[in-house]
């Protein structure tokens, strides 16, 4: 069900840098040519190469022109179903969920488009993934709404189709050429809370305490830009700011760690990563080459002040990966890095990397290589899992790190990037959490990370004001109980590549008012999260609101009401078990407390959730070190029986009103609920 269709001599494909870097899966148990394999036909015609892709069960499925365009770049021209809606493309475009009708210009950029994804799949069981990272274009049914068009201007030309029987099918098909998301340790499910640019020790140290003295659970705190000597330092002789940080590594680093904090530390790059990966490429290193005076890129307007080539040898060290820099503040306490858009998202057409290319090639590519590149130092210097974040990437950066919506806020339009790159493969996200407002903290809360960002503001919880304090504390809370399952479900998508913050169209794709629902997802399989939106759509079967203990049928829409202390909707989905973990100060915190489970169950109905647990920091579950515990509830005949294993503490039991039981048995012993 994976197809790659190639145009062009195979040399060719050494231009292909994705391939040559290793960021598409090469290698497969079983190949073959396009004449053996089942369900793809390619014939040529005056007009180019027809492409004919049909079903498992030989119904046709996409059919479409490849063909060269009049400037040697290719044209792609697919015909489109009037009842398909397609989804992908990544982080831009955000006002849109189906991409019917758009035209997407894929490039990184600041706020725009700051992570781009040349990957689009339809309702109809498709997929296309474009291996480049040139600049290039996607008309989505806009300028014909029956045909698909992607303009490659350059070459050469690659691109894998997907099929499968869902678009959770294809998007697995996806993640398995680009890679799986990576698993995060456990402890990044917790809050993090950035603090001031100007913060000193004294105010990190202050703010740490009265987390835990107000009764907050929080499990990261993070500098910004502010923590250097040299204000915004792109060079690799950053060192800590003395007078704001007097010897971190004995003093404010284990006075945190102490407190169970983990620290982060803000970042900006401009180092040439192409180096780097010339070395782990494994190929013969291409020779320097030489351009001619007064060479600029091509796609940017001309401009006489950029007629020099500009190499990165101003910071750069050649034989020196980036990560070598920054393992002496690993070693100071440092457990994760924000890689900020900073240089990423700008345009360098003057510039030529080691490898003999020029931004027309690399800077789509470039957050990709700094991300992977992060992650892998990390690990190789700690034995540790990394936690990576940035705002910016291309195909494939699922695999390596996590990501928040730049610096667009906590709004609406977040939950579109979130929402999007979730259909594109990636599924860590979040945003700088709104906390000025009850539906801000909400939304900010129950995304896949919960992250709060002071960087000119004030933005600690007992600064809010008595009333969004307290409701900024209840739902740390609900957060870090919630943890277990958001933890588990991280696992699941790390195996399937199916993210757990899924847009209902991909859990729901033959519900039409499902494909185009924006206010509202599902967090994880049971839970759904309505965010910013009154009016929300309810999916077939019974839904259960958390906070009221009202159920509601599906399918239909409701007006959805919340409590004073709370700013959005919740919901539990029939058939579901949820495990409530104990209400800590940070993940991994030592608890007596045990697991409460909260069920909502169809007469006769039966729930099963497989509870993941690790170390939460190593790789040895790489190995098999991890337990799943098997929960089960049943309801039948008036009785609610769970089966859990012996050696898992649970607390109590919890039953929407409409569902309770006339009795509760654990393990076959009667126990009370509530």
């Amino acid at each position: 069900d994976i197809f790659r269709v190639s145009f062009g001599a195979e040399a060719e494909r050494e231009d292909l840098l994705l391939s040559r870097y290793g960021f598409v899966h090469e290698e497969w148990p079983e190949r073959r040519t396009a004449s053996e394999a089942e369900g793809l036909a390619a014939s040529g015609t005056p007009e180019g190469t027809r492409l004919r892709l049909a079903r498992r069960d030989g119904k046709p499925l996409l059919e479409g022109i490849v063909a060269r365009a009049a400037d040697g770049g290719w044209e792609a021209l697919f015909d489109l179903d009037a009842t398909e809606s397609l989804y992908g493309l990544g982080d831009l475009l955000r006002g849109t969920l189906d991409r019917r009708g758009c035209r997407a210009d894929m490039w990184v950029r600041n706020v725009v488009s700051y992570l781009p994804v040349p990957f689009l799949m339809s309702s109809r069981g498709y997929g296309i993934f474009l291996n480049t990272t040139l600049r290039h274009y996607w008309d989505v049914g806009a300028g014909r709404p029956d045909r698909l068009r992607v303009v490659l201007p350059g070459g050469p030309l690659e691109f894998f189709l997907f099929r499968g029987e869902s678009l959770k099918e294809v998007l697995a098909a996806y993640t398995r050429v680009t890679g799986r998301p990576c698993l995060p340790p456990k402890w990044s499910f917790g809050l993090w809370y950035l603090c001031h640019s100007d913060a000193d020790q004294f105010e990190v140290i202050h703010t740490a305490r009265s987390f835990r003295d107000r009764g907050v659970p929080c499990d990261v705190i993070g500098l910004e830009p502010g923590w250097m000597e040299t204000l915004y330092d792109y060079s690799v002789e950053k060192q800590w700011d003395a007078k704001r940080f007097y010897r971190p590594r004995t003093g404010m680093v284990p006075a945190l760690k102490r407190m169970g904090f983990k620290l982060e530390l803000w970042l900006c790059n401009d180092y040439d990563l192409s180096h780097e990966e010339e070395r782990r490429s494994g190929r013969p290193r291409p020779a320097q080459p030489s351009r001619p005076e007064g060479f600029v890129n091509e796609d940017v307007e001309r401009d006489p002040r950029l007629a020099k080539v500009v190499r990165f040898d101003a910071v750069t060290r050649p034989e020196e990966p980036w990560f070598e820099h920054l393992k002496k503040f690993v070693d100071d306490g440092a457990d994760l890095f924000k890689q900020d858009a900073a240089n990423q998202v700008r345009e360098h057409p003057d510039r030529l990397c080691g490898n003999g290319r020029t931004d027309r090639e690399m800077h789509n590519l470039y957050p990709l290589m700094y991300s992977r590149q992060m992650y892998e130092g990390f690990r190789a210097h700690t034995g540790r899992r990394p936690c990576g974040f940035t705002a910016s990437g291309w195909a494939g950066v699922q695999r390596y790190t996590g990501s928040w919506a730049g610096d667009t806020g906590g709004g609406p339009a977040t939950l579109s990037a979130c929402l999007n790159l979730a259909l594109s493969g990636h599924t860590l996200t979040t945003c700088d959490m709104d906390v000025t407002t009850k539906e801000g903290i909400h939304y900010g809360f129950l995304l896949p990370w919960a992250t709060v960002n002071s960087f000119a503001y004030f933005r600690q919880p007992w600064l809010l004001g008595a009333e969004l304090e307290e409701v900024f504390r209840d739902y740390a809370r609900l957060r870090i109980r919630l943890t277990p399952y958001l933890y588990t479900h991280a696992r699941a998508a790390h195996v399937t590549g199916v993210p757990f913050l899924m847009p209902l169209a991909l859990e729901y794709p033959n519900d039409p008012a499902c494909r185009s629902a924006r206010g509202q997802y599902l967090l994880g399989r049971e839970l759904m999260v309505a965010a910013f939106a009154r009016r929300v759509v309810l999916p077939a079967g019974r839904w259960c609101d958390l906070w009221s203990g009202q159920v509601f049928n599906g399918p239909g829409e409701v007006e959805c009401a919340w409590p004073s202390n709370r700013g959005g909707g919740l919901f539990l989905r029939e058939n579901s078990l949820l495990p409530w973990g104990p209400c800590v100060n940070y993940v991994g915190e030592p608890s007596a407390e045990g697991y409460t489970l909260e069920t909502h169950l169809r007469k006769d109905g039966v729930a099963e959730f497989d509870l993941y647990e690790d170390d939460g920091v190593s790789f040895a579950y790489e190995q098999g070190a991890y337990t799943l515990h098997k929960l089960r509830a049943e309801m039948s005949e008036g009785v609610l029986r769970i089966q859990a294993p012996a050696g898992l503490l649970i607390e109590g039991v919890t039953a929407p009103v409409e569902a309770y039981p006339e009795r509760m048995e654990v393990n076959g012993e009667r126990v009370p609920f509530e």
